[in-house]
């Protein structure tokens, strides 16, 4: 089966994923701004984490909280932190994610990277330290979040458009949790995507030495 998103050179045998899986978190994957009302379930929802938590990071830390907002009055105390632009597609979703760091997240150093004793006590001690892994490691669980809602047969509508400040002090108010990124969660409507926008070439992003 052949794949028109690549490289007419490319071999097909290069790539262990199926051209459908591909397709699916990749090549035909886009964002979505609008959504059908059929409900996301709790286990679709439990698939979607299940998966995620896989992927790997730095020092197996893996500061990144999810707070799944589902309800009408959840979504009513959401939407005044989104911005104008995001509300009308927020309120379409079935499910926003709403993805966080957890500022204390070394208390489960010694539970996630037994071989590594004094992880803790390092990034207890450095602050520059811990919020250098709390911001890059909860960022690249962000975007394996992403993947995994595709993986799970959900569109997902990534967004930074809103007020994280004003989302932190409804939901997260004991200042634990610093939200990073709302991520719409569902099945897609007729008009959910956009046409797809251009990415860099091989040639333009990458170098060989």
């Amino acid at each position: 089966m052949s794949d028109s998103t690549l490289a007419p050179d490319i071999d097909q045998a290069l790539y262990a994923l199926s051209p459908e899986g591909r397709k699916l978190l990749f090549t035909e994957a886009k964002t979505a701004y609008d959504f059908s009302d059929k409900p996301v379930g709790d286990d679709r929802l439990r698939a979607i984490y299940e998966l995620f938590k896989w992927a790997p990071t730095s020092a197996n830390i893996n500061p990144l909280r999810i707070l799944f907002v589902r309800t009408e009055e959840g979504k009513q105390r959401l939407l005044p932190g989104v911005a104008q632009p995001n509300q009308e597609q927020t309120a379409s979703a079935p499910v926003t994610a709403v993805l966080a760091a957890d500022t204390r997240y070394p208390e489960y150093v010694p539970f996630l990277a037994p071989s590594n004793p004094q992880l803790q006590q390092m990034l207890e001690a450095n602050q520059e330290l811990r919020e250098s892994h709390m911001d890059f490691n909860a960022v690249l669980q962000a975007g394996y979040f992403v993947l995994a809602v595709r993986a799970a047969g959900l569109a997902a509508g990534p967004m930074k458009g809103f007020n994280a400040e004003a989302v932190d002090k409804e939901f997260f108010p004991d200042g634990r949790w610093r939200s990073l990124l709302l991520v719409n969660i569902g099945y897609p409507s007729p008009e959910a995507f956009r046409d797809r926008l251009p990415r860099p070439s091989y040639e333009q992003a990458v170098q060989l030495v």
